[in-house]
């Protein structure tokens, strides 16, 4: 059960994972905007070209990269990582999302998503922010 480090940006994202992709000789990987999701009316001026996922394989181990929803918060070594949790047993994932947000606070309860049959986050009673999702 890989755990996956999920960094946040707040708009440039798109500059740290080509620079990322071509620091370790990758190739630019398919960058999931917030437009692709949303009709630009849906969203805030300057959303829509802001990266809401995507990711690098970095010697076997995936690392995950999205930009911040304008107007939210953003500090760095506070809030741009998160762990995120991707497997394909959904009783698991389940079972780890009850048990983590015990004392913690859930930002978004496990639903259906455009690009997950089961996706939530949380910050634990420790401070760490958690993503779960249900690999596709």
């Amino acid at each position: 059960m890989p755990l996956n480090p999920y960094l946040n940006f707040d708009g440039n994202t798109r500059e740290v994972v080509q620079f990322y992709a071509q620091t370790f000789g990758l190739e630019e990987p398919h960058m999931q905007t917030f437009g692709s999701m949303h009709s630009e009316a849906e969203l805030p001026p300057g959303a829509a070209d802001r990266i809401m996922h995507t990711f690098l394989n970095i010697g076997g181990s995936t690392l995950m990269f999205s930009d911040t929803f304008p107007g939210m918060p953003f500090q760095h070594g506070v809030n741009n990582f998160s762990l995120a949790l991707v497997l394909s047993d959904e009783n698991a994932l389940r079972d780890a999302f009850g048990k983590l947000k015990e004392g913690g606070t859930v930002l978004m309860e496990l639903q259906e998503v455009p690009w997950s049959k089961v996706y939530g986050s949380l910050t634990d009673k420790y401070g760490v922010s958690w993503q779960f999702s249900m690999e596709s």
